[in-house]
């Protein structure tokens, strides 16, 4: 049904939420060429993540490289590796150069600078290239930062053969209940694995709970993010990028 189709009352209903979304998507373009244009230079090698708002990272790198820009990617998914590829972008694999900076959304961004990823399943390399980048640059629009993490679910990827081992030993040790992604249809991962989602609450320790998880056998990586961000830009309503003060820099 087209929008002259609908009933003046829908019309009245829809033309607000079509605004919202349209100022989301803008917020997201902002922040995420305000990335590329501060933290890449030609000549390098970056790693590009995955989600709505890396999408628009991808399309800057893009318009710089069709400009004469000698950037070359790692990508962090194989829906980033095609957009990539779709926008001339060259990709090469991981472990094949130093990653300069690599660029990338984020669920929640906590006070310490901590991250929950893996909203889109791709925490594994996500993690990966944000290890090996020399400065890890995190970007998202306001709502994402929080004081502490834990409100958004706790993604965990398991290897599938492991799956009912460590369903039972996070149920048992933590005392939540882990849902399968994707549920009688699960989500499976680049890498061939399945993703938990936990909802843990406010988490008062990442780094503890990464560690405790991933000392399941069978985990192969969670989506806590601690000690990686080198910088967090966040989009602003007026269109505005403000790069975030770091934990140490905070009167």
């Amino acid at each position: 049904m087209g929008l002259g189709a609908l009933p003046v009352g829908a019309l009245v209903l829809f033309q607000p939420k079509r605004r919202a979304m349209r100022d989301a998507e803008l917020a997201k373009r902002a922040v995420g060429f305000a990335a590329v244009d501060r933290h890449v230079t030609s000549g390098t090698c970056i790693g590009l993540g995955s989600g709505t708002t890396a999408f628009w990272a991808i399309e800057r790198v893009g318009e710089r490289v069709r400009d004469g820009d000698e950037i070359v990617a790692v990508a962090t998914s194989s829906v980033t590796e095609q957009l990539c590829r779709e926008r001339g972008i060259p990709v090469i694999p991981f472990g094949e150069r130093e990653i300069a900076v690599a660029i990338d959304g984020a669920d929640e961004v906590a006070a310490d600078w901590s991250l929950t990823k893996g909203g889109g399943g791709a925490l594994f390399r996500e993690k990966a290239v944000a290890l090996a980048a020399r400065t890890f640059v995190v970007i998202v629009t306001p709502e994402k930062l929080v004081e502490r993490l834990g409100a958004f679910h706790t993604p965990v990827e398991v290897v599938p053969f492991s799956l009912r081992w460590v369903e039972r030993k996070i149920k048992s040790r933590f005392g939540v209940e882990p849902r399968l992604r994707g549920g009688a249809e699960p989500f499976v991962t680049d890498n061939g694995n399945v993703l938990l989602d936990c909802s843990f609450g406010s988490i008062a320790d990442p780094a503890a709970l990464d560690l405790q998880l991933r000392e399941i056998h069978g985990v192969v990586a969670t989506g806590l993010f601690t000690g990686l961000t080198g910088a967090v830009l966040v989009s602003r309503s007026d269109g505005s990028v403000d790069s975030l003060a770091g934990p140490g820099e905070r009167a």
